[in-house]
């Protein structure tokens, strides 16, 4: 039997397995070559024709039917009473007879109801538990890729963890665990083929607060959520570890003396900070809880500053600021909804024909309407979360040069847009707010001053952030250099090897 550590990412995945000595990592993407990471995003699909419609669906379009039977029917009985040659009435009695056998035949209103609903029915038009349960799945590059080729077959949820702390319905709540079941099971099979070994044993990271409004509720349903997926998947045991305290087990070893370390995890979909005494001595204690001087995070990670530089130099050339005829700019609300990739319901009404035909009549009362126009097009061919993609490569770019150009070809041909590394100072400027009042809270809750610095998690490598922390807030501590992408799950592997 074997234990592995999990995270379970906003933007990525991870697995990794520790012997006592080394850390192995679980290939988990065949389309990326020397990748230990996964995207989380999951692509579901059918390759074919849809599922049949929901039997409420059914019975509300049976109902329809028979309505517009009846009204048949009083027309066909008004035509009897009016006629006046008996073989015109038996006409019109005949017609009666058999719109009344028809009207009373279940079978065949059940089969023409579904024809009907299969006519006009799109992915969109299936609740997201009946997605889970009929569609396929792809994960990783496979199921990007797939969404990319054919996004009416199917719908990308692109981080499911941002949605598990967040007002679920029974529903949505199957839904979740149902998608992640299969995720995680992906992951197991993964580790079992490649270690040779049967894993019945996960530690799997959590951010100190998921990503929601509900705090504490939310938190404690993103763990029953993960909880029952994980043994849906096939995993007897089960066990959580905040994402900065397992961080912390991975850089323990390196140290020479018990030392207070501060651990700023910044990820994807949310920022965790901890303050955590250290020691080489306390390596193989289970727990170390009594360790953690004081914990804080919240929902702000990179996929925030992807969105922002969006709405902040983006959207402009897509038509944000034109102003309609009467004074009025155009609605703000399209360029957020429209980056909305972590919201269903938000993002759902953005797709809608609804929506669709707001743009197109806000772009009849503006002076230039081409601009808007490339907000048409995200919105009818489904381009959000191919966009949000875009803007994060363009982030990182950033982090290494001045200026780049990004194309986005697939709105409109020669379709570019120039940034700067000023354009991104801009978009990440309250955001980096938010993560310093993180830090000053961490701080503050804390009884004892940290001795050295660990900056963690893929945007730990923006040297916009490293530089607002340690340059301009924390200049005398020291900072303990180590991987931003694999500390949190080697650190969950330590813990799951202690298992």
């Amino acid at each position: 039997m074997a234990a592995i550590g999990i995270d379970y990412g906003t933007s990525n995945s991870e697995v990794v397995y520790f012997d006592g000595t080394q850390h192995q990592f679980i290939k988990l993407d065949p389309n990326v070559e020397n990748s230990n990471k996964i995207r989380s995003s999951v692509f579901v699909y059918y390759k074919d024709e849809l599922p049949r419609p929901p039997a409420s669906a059914i019975e509300a379009k049976v109902s329809q039917i028979q309505r517009a039977i009846n009204e048949q029917i009083d027309k066909a009985k008004q035509s009897y009473y009016e006629a006046k040659d008996p073989r015109e009435q038996r006409v019109f009695s005949e017609k009666i007879d058999d719109l009344r056998a028809e009207y009373h035949n279940k079978p065949a209103l059940q089969r023409r109801a579904i024809q009907l609903l299969l006519k006009h029915m799109t992915v969109q038009d299936l609740s997201l538990h009946q997605l889970v349960e009929t569609g396929e799945f792809a994960f990783g590059e496979e199921g990007f890729k797939r969404f990319l080729k054919m996004p009416d077959k199917g719908r990308l949820i692109y981080s499911p963890k941002n949605f598990l702390g967040a007002h679920l319905v029974d529903g949505q709540k199957k839904a979740f665990v149902g998608m992640i079941a299969k995720q995680l099971a992906y992951f197991r099979e993964s580790a079992e083929k490649q270690l040779n070994k049967t894993v019945d044993t996960a530690v799997i990271g959590r951010p100190v607060k998921f990503h929601g409004t509900r705090g504490e509720e939310g938190n404690s349903q993103a763990i029953e959520i993960m909880a029952e997926a994980a043994k849906e998947a096939g995993f007897s045991r089960v066990e959580f570890l905040e994402e900065p305290i397992a961080a912390a087990y991975k850089i323990e070893p390196n140290l020479s003396k018990p030392t207070n370390v501060l651990v700023v995890d910044i990820g994807g979909g949310t920022t965790d900070i901890c303050c955590i005494q250290l020691s080489p001595e306390k390596r193989a204690n289970l727990n170390r809880q009594q360790d953690v001087l004081s914990v804080t995070g919240a929902r702000i990670g990179g996929m925030e500053c992807d969105k922002n530089l969006i709405v902040k130099s983006i959207a402009p050339t897509m038509g944000q600021g034109l102003k309609m005829q009467n004074g009025l700019p155009v609605p703000p609300l399209y360029f957020s909804d429209m980056c909305a990739v972590d919201d269903i319901p938000k993002l759902n009404r953005f797709f809608s024909d609804d929506y669709g035909l707001d743009i197109a009549q806000t772009m009849s009362i503006i002076k230039d309407p081409s601009l808007l126009n490339r907000l048409l097009t995200v919105q009818e061919e489904k381009l959000s979360a191919r966009l949000v993609n875009s803007s994060r490569l363009a982030k990182e770019m950033l982090s290494s040069k001045t200026e780049i150009t990004l194309p986005l070809h697939y709105i409109e041909p020669d379709y570019d847009v120039d940034l700067s590394v000023d354009d991104l100072n801009r978009s990440m400027k309250s955001w980096l707010s938010r993560v310093k009042r993180l830090v000053i809270e961490c701080l503050e809750n804390s009884n004892e001053e940290p001795e050295m610095l660990f900056i963690t998690g893929g945007m730990s490598l923006s040297p916009i952030v490293r530089k607002q922390l340690t340059e301009e807030m924390l200049p005398n501590l020291p900072v303990i250099e180590g991987d931003a992408f694999n500390s949190v799950c080697e650190g969950l592997a330590i813990q799951a090897a202690k298992l």
